[in-house]
Order: C-alpha cells, then sequence, then structure tokens
C-alpha cells in the first residue's frame, strides 16, 4: 500500500509542475476616503483575510479560470483572443483586466494556463476583494513568466488593469494597501507622489467591520460621478491657482472663494477636510495623543462622507451611529467606496463579540437583516505562497 501511495504522490507532484500560488489579502481603508484619486493621503490596513491563486501551466494557449465564489464560476478563453466578460462571469475582468495590461508590457506568461481562486474574505462589503483578486493573478502570472516583479510594479499593473479594463477609475489605495502591508501596522499612502510607508498600529485597540448587507457594485454606482465631481471641482479651483496639481492639496479657502456650484463644493469640502484629517492622525500619533482623540478623526470622516460626499445610506449611518455610542468604540465609519458595504469601528481591545453581537442585534430590529460582524488584525501584505501550504 505505501509504493502505491508514494507512486500516486509521485503523480500528483508531476501534474503540479510548475505551478505557482500567491495570496493577496483585503484591506481595510482606515481614513482618507475617496482621495487615492484626489491625491491625497489615506490610510489603510491589510487584514488577515484574502485571496488565494493556485496557477498550473499548461501546453496549449487556453486559459481557463475558476472561482468557487460565483455561479458561474468558470470562464475558457485563449491568451491571444480574450475579451472583457458581461454579466454573471464579469469577475473575471479581474484577472484578464490584469493578464491584458501584462501583455502590453511583455510581462505576462506566453503559454496558457489553469487558474483557480479561493477566498474567505467576504466579498461586495467595501474590503477590496477586487484589488486583492487583481493582485494575487498577477503575483502569479508573474511567477509563471519567470519573473519578479516590484511591488510597486504591481500596484501599478493592477491599477491599470482596474481603469482601463474593468472601467473603475479608482486610484492606488486598495492595490498598495494590500500589497505593502506589514502586520500590526497602517499604511500611509501618498497618492501623488506614490510614495508608501508603514506606521505602527496603536497598541490595545483593534479593528472591527459590520457588514451592512447593502451590496455595492462601485462600476454601476455613483463611483465615477464622484470622481468626475472631484475633477470638475479641481478644474473651476485652478482658474486662480494655476499650479494646483490634485484638489487634496487644495483647503477650505480656495474652495470658498472658487464660488462653485453647491454640489461640487460640498465634494471639494469633504476632499480638503479629510486630507486634513489623515494629516493630524499622522501628526496624532507622532505626538502619542490619546485613542479617543485619534478615534473622533474617523467618526468626523464619517459624518463628512455621509453629509459632503454622500456616498453613505441608511444602513451606514445607523450602524456608525449606535458604534460611535460605545464606551470601548474609538471611532467609526464607513470604509471602501460606500453607498453599501461595510463600517470599520476601531475598538479598544475590551470589545469583544458580545458588544458586536449587541449592535447587530439592535441593526436587526431596525432594518430586518441581521450584519455580518468580523474583527481583523492588520498583516502582511500579497506574496507568493508554496503551493503544498496555500489555503486551496
Amino acid at each position: 500500500m505505501s509504493e502505491e501511495i508514494a507512486k500516486a504522490k509521485k503523480a500528483y507532484l508531476e501534474t503540479m509542475k510548475g505551478s505557482v500560488a500567491a495570496f493577496a489579502p483585503g484591506r481595510v481603508e482606515f481614513l482618507g476616503n475617496h482621495l487615492d484619486y484626489n491625491g491625497g493621503l489615506v490610510l489603510g490596513a491589510a487584514i488577515d483575510s484574502g485571496i488565494y491563486a493556485l496557477a498550473l501551466p499548461r501546453e496549449d494557449t487556453l486559459v481557463r479560470l475558476f472561482s468557487e465564489s460565483f455561479e458561474d464560476a468558470v470562464v475558457e478563453t485563449s491568451l491571444d483572443g480574450f475579451s472583457r466578460q458581461e454579466g454573471k462571469t464579469s469577475w473575471a475582468n479581474y484577472c484578464l483586466g490584469v493578464l491584458k495590461v501584462m501583455q502590453d508590457a511583455e510581462w505576462a506568461p506566453d503559454i496558457g494556463f489553469s487558474l483557480t481562486l479561493t477566498t474567505n474574505l467576504p466579498v461586495s462589503v467595501g474590503l477590496s476583494s477586487s484589488a486583492a483578486l487583481e493582485l494575487a493573478t498577477a503575483l502569479v502570472f508573474s511567477g509563471l513568466a519567470g519573473r519578479e516583479l516590484s511591488h510597486k510594479d504591481l500596484v501599478r499593473v493592477c491599477r491599470k488593469a482596474e481603469n482601463e479594463f474593468v472601467g473603475m477609475p479608482c486610484g492606488i489605495l486598495d492595490q498598495a494597501t494590500s500589497a505593502f502591508g506589514k502586520k500590526d501596522h497602517l499604511v500611509l499612502i501618498d497618492c501623488e507622489t506614490e510614495s508608501i510607508s508603514c506606521l505602527p498600529m496603536p497598541a490595545e485597540s483593534q479593528l472591527w467591520i459590520f457588514d451592512s448587507g447593502i451590496k455595492h457594485d462601485l462600476v454601476d454606482s455613483h463611483y465615477a460621478a464622484r470622481n468626475e465631481e472631484c475633477q470638475e471641482a479641481l478644474r473651476l479651483i485652478r482658474k486662480t491657482h494655476p499650479r494646483l496639481n490634485c484638489l487634496a492639496k487644495a483647503d477650505a479657502v480656495m474652495v470658498e472663494k472658487a464660488n462653485l456650484p453647491t454640489q461640487i463644493r460640498k465634494r471639494a469640502l469633504h476632499v480638503v477636510g479629510e486630507q486634513e484629517r489623515v494629516l493630524s492622525f499622522q501628526r496624532g500619533l507622532s505626538e502619542k495623543a490619546s485613542l479617543r482623540e485619534l478615534g473622533r478623526l474617523l467618526t468626523d470622516s464619517h459624518k463628512s462622507s455621509s453629509e459632503l460626499f454622500e456616498n453613505s445610506c441608511p444602513e451606514l449611518d445607523a450602524l456608525v451611529q449606535s458604534l460611535a455610542g460605545h464606551d470601548q468604540v474609538l471611532g467609526a465609519r464607513l470604509t471602501g467606496g460606500g453607498f453599501g458595504g461595510a463600517v470599520l469601528a476601531w475598538t479598544t481591545t475590551g470589545f469583544q463579540q458580545s458588544e458586536a453581537d449587541r449592535i447587530a442585534n439592535s441593526y436587526e430590529k431596525k432594518f430586518g437583516h441581521r450584519p455580518e460582524t468580523h474583527c481583523f488584525s492588520p498583516s502582511q501584505g500579497a506574496r507568493i505562497e508554496d503551493w503544498k501550504q496555500a489555503g486551496i
């Protein structure tokens, strides 16, 4: 029997020859809502859940994509003849977009492959499952091609794929946080210069996610409209400040003097106020400000998102209100693009599952469905994995 097992194991290993595995974490947007495409500062954290990818090389040019997370889970196309997917298989656009960008850069594999994807990350919640999918895919594609791309190159590939192939006008927040995450640290990104650094996460605190149950599809939402409104604000302000390169580097005085239309003015005031909140958090960390003082910046961020940027919804507002009134919650805000999705609660370690359940019970009584709750830790960023150990 042992000889038969050995033969089976040998045969299995032979079929896996040349395979590449990778993991990319989801991310929490800690502070800096909608600043990435406005050239601002953003704070995020890679979390200890994400997407695993395993790619097996083929001897032909067939591209086979499989995801356990979708009803129409299999997409088959050709390495040299694929196009954008529609409907139930549109999830594959994140993979195909990465492949297209890498092909254009001559970084892609020149043989077909079978790609398997699995995840322990909630989707459509605001934890950037799309960026994690792109990064995990880019890592295995570079491995199949025998290339070792820098994390900055990977981030640029994935952002370009999402902008140009998927059709989502995002900045680099999601991809950069997932790529450059560090255990027990926040990732600080200057989206104008693309400089990235890590700040230590204050001890005795933790991150909770409350999924509102309101699903968002940002490609089909108001996300693109907010981007356009911000670009219009920048255009109008530059009439009197022509050297201004990005909206996040403006200030409230510039905004008020520009005589912007009401809606455009509100978007601009959110952006400049959010930039100042990120700067205040960074200063507060270095000056050892109290966690309560720092946490208020998150709750103030949500107020601005709700009232000025208008990317919240009643469910998110209700969760933030309930959380902000809890004595173990330092601050709470929507996380991600908004228009549904999740709320981030930054809490002390005294906030336990029983406390989360009480918040969830109150929400269920009001809205008729129960929010899922998750506690995450800031974790290491995207990486190649040993396929024997990967979570697939």
